[in-house]
């Protein structure tokens, strides 16, 4: 039997962190696959799963309602044929919805026998939790909510008070997952994996509560073309909120390229963030680069939510960087085969990324 992992999170909130924690302290006796789908044109993440000699199967760039209905679907597939492994574990796009990554794994679980569905687990930035529902509610917030499991990363940065009104926060929006609050360096691999298997019906209660929008999706967008009307999806969630939340962006509405047409308030992620990467011989000072990621704090080269990169050094040696608004991680790691970086945001100035980073 395959165990069917979700890892959501959004941008920058430290799944991969905790991937690699539940690898070494919790799953090193499985057989584990780590399927990946990457919001943006240069992977980066993938290279730090081989390290560790996990088989990583990234998807780039497109439409994540195409990637997730088609190629997801096959990907999971051949995995499961090929590797036949204990455990995968999905860390979808972190500007992904949860609910269709969900959807899709039961797509495929159906036709599979011995595919389970495991956990569903989020991952959230605490002290970020106001800002994100603030200027992107409709993609965060859909995270929060399917959710079997929050784990709230950056917990020992903060005060009692500011962690009590994230925790808040987050019960608004789901009210019955476990909410992990102690920082993760004082906690064992195999006590999060606990939490997290703890809440198995937690998780068939979500799954059942997804399946039953798409039902109702489905039948309304059936319904509503047999009378020559366009098709509206609405959800209602058990409190009454709408799951669907408004942000002063501007977007393109219409067809994204996959026969989806996307309503004001029902977007998908390429609508809504965009991203830039670049492959670069380029070499970087360490200093000269903790300048560049703090120059992305600002709006000058628009909503910045993350900033990834390896980039080899002005010194000898390669460079791995890590950006989320306010803070920056600039370490030596191991060489690629070229220097990478990409930055995911919204309303982003490539032109100005392509200066400030001299590439």
């Amino acid at each position: 039997m395959t165990k069917i992992d979700i890892f959501s999170g959004f941008l920058g909130a430290g799944k991969t962190t905790l991937i690699k924690k539940l690898l070494k302290e919790a799953l090193s006796g499985e057989k584990v696959v780590l399927i990946e789908n990457e919001f943006g044109e240069i992977g980066i993440d993938g290279g730090f799963m081989k390290e560790a000699g996990i088989q990583v199967t990234e998807m780039n760039s497109g439409c994540i309602c195409c990637s997730l209905v088609g190629d997801f679907g096959e990907a999971l597939k051949k995995v499961i044929d090929e590797y036949h492994p204990d455990r995968i574990l999905i860390e979808p796009s972190g500007v992904g919805k949860l609910s269709d990554v969900i959807r899709a794994v039961e797509g495929v679980e159906k036709d599979i026998p011995e595919a389970a569905m495991g956990s569903f687990v989020t991952v959230a930035d605490a002290m970020k939790c106001r800002m994100y529902v603030k200027n992107f509610g409709e993609f965060f917030l859909n995270q929060i909510e399917y959710a079997g499991t929050i784990l709230l990363s950056r917990t020992q940065k903060m005060t009692q008070e500011k962690l009590q009104a994230a925790i808040d926060l987050l019960r608004e929006h789901n009210t019955k997952a476990r909410i992990i609050t102690t920082p993760w360096d004082e906690l064992t691999g195999a006590q999060i994996l606990a939490a997290m298997e703890a809440d198995h019906g937690l998780a068939e209660d979500m799954l059942a509560t997804v399946m039953a929008e798409q039902e109702e999706e489905e039948h309304h967008h059936h319904h509503d073309h047999e009378d020559g009307h366009e098709c509206h999806h609405h959800h209602d969630h058990e409190d009454g909120h709408e799951c669907c939340h408004h942000h002063d962006h501007d977007h393109d509405h219409g067809s994204c390229g996959c026969g989806h047409h996307h309503e004001h308030g029902h977007h998908h992620a390429d609508e809504v963030f965009t991203s830039w990467g670049v492959e670069t011989i380029r070499k970087f000072g360490e200093a000269e680069l903790a300048g560049m990621l703090t120059a992305l704090d600002g709006e000058t080269y628009g909503v910045v939510l993350r900033a990834k990169g390896i980039v080899p050094c002005t010194d000898g040696g390669w460079i791995h960087f890590d950006y989320t608004p306010g803070e920056q991680n600039i370490r030596k790691g191991a060489a690629d085969v070229t220097g990478r970086l990409c930055v995911i945001g919204s309303k982003l100035n490539e032109q100005g990324l392509v200066a400030l980073f001299g590439v």
